[in-house]
């Protein structure tokens, strides 16, 4: 794949990434219990993976919907979203495709091709160096539990897309996507002059973990986790973990 890929290859690599992780953070965040996950491998790193169809029916459907907004161009980031059992944001992993290249609905089967300063062909994505990097932002992924302060019991997730500014809705039926609260939109409000003036208060969270940026040919995206402030609010600083 690494001297023909496609861009369709391109987003797919991406979106296979992306599923690991969403189930990665179920599993280190307690949304399900640990004994309905069992040991699989991926990047040759040992991951964990749900057991239970409909919560894998529900992440398979969530990074289709992912992968038609990445295939258009419309993503500027992807977030995993932590819920309390009041439906309050606690967490956000985030995933951060803007530097995607945008490539139209007719090349997305057209081979890719990349060429260095120099005017020397390179590979757009390669294999090795991505999955060496991939592995090894799994890990830090994996080590999440351990650094973050804990979740309630009653949890809840969803899968969010930011869109860039002069992107779409995705409007269509059935509707795969609905708005997110107000808390967590980009742009409340705009100006007279189509400013954005108001953003969301829960972007940003009171605490941001740096994860890893995965830069290897093309493929280029940055992660990390935000703590929002409601999760520091229901936590007594006697129950909190060391930081």
């Amino acid at each position: 794949m690494a001297e023909n890929t496609t861009y369709l290859d391109f987003v797919r690599t991406f979106t296979s990434f992306l599923t690991v992780a969403i189930h990665t953070i179920l599993y280190e965040r307690n949304i399900y219990p640990s004994t309905s996950f069992l040991s699989a491998r991926k990047y040759n790193f040992s991951v964990r993976q749900s057991r239970h169809p409909r919560v894998c029916q529900w992440i398979t459907d969530a990074v289709s919907a992912v992968e038609t907004e990445l295939l258009k161009g419309a993503a500027e980031k992807i977030a995993v979203v932590i819920y309390d059992p009041q439906d309050k944001p606690l967490e956000r992993f985030m995933f951060d495709v803007s530097h995607f290249p945008v490539v139209p609905a007719s090349e997305h089967l057209t081979p890719l091709e990349r060429r260095d300063d120099k005017g020397e062909k390179v590979t757009v994505l390669p294999m090795i160096d991505l999955e060496e990097q991939m592995r090894a932002t799994m890990a830090r992924l994996s080590d999440c539990g351990s650094v973050l302060r804990p979740v309630p019991e009653g949890c809840t997730f969803t899968v969010v897309v930011e869109l860039k500014e002069e992107s779409e809705p995705p409007i269509g039926h059935p509707q795969a996507w609905i708005p997110v609260q107000p808390g967590l939109q980009k742009t409340i409000r705009k100006d007279d002059n189509d400013r954005p003036i108001d953003m969301g208060a829960e972007l940003g969270g009171n605490k941001v973990t740096p994860l890893r940026s995965v830069s290897a040919g093309d493929m280029m995206f940055e992660m990390w986790i935000e703590e929002g402030k409601t999760k520091f609010e229901e936590q007594p600083a006697s129950s909190l973990g060391s930081e």
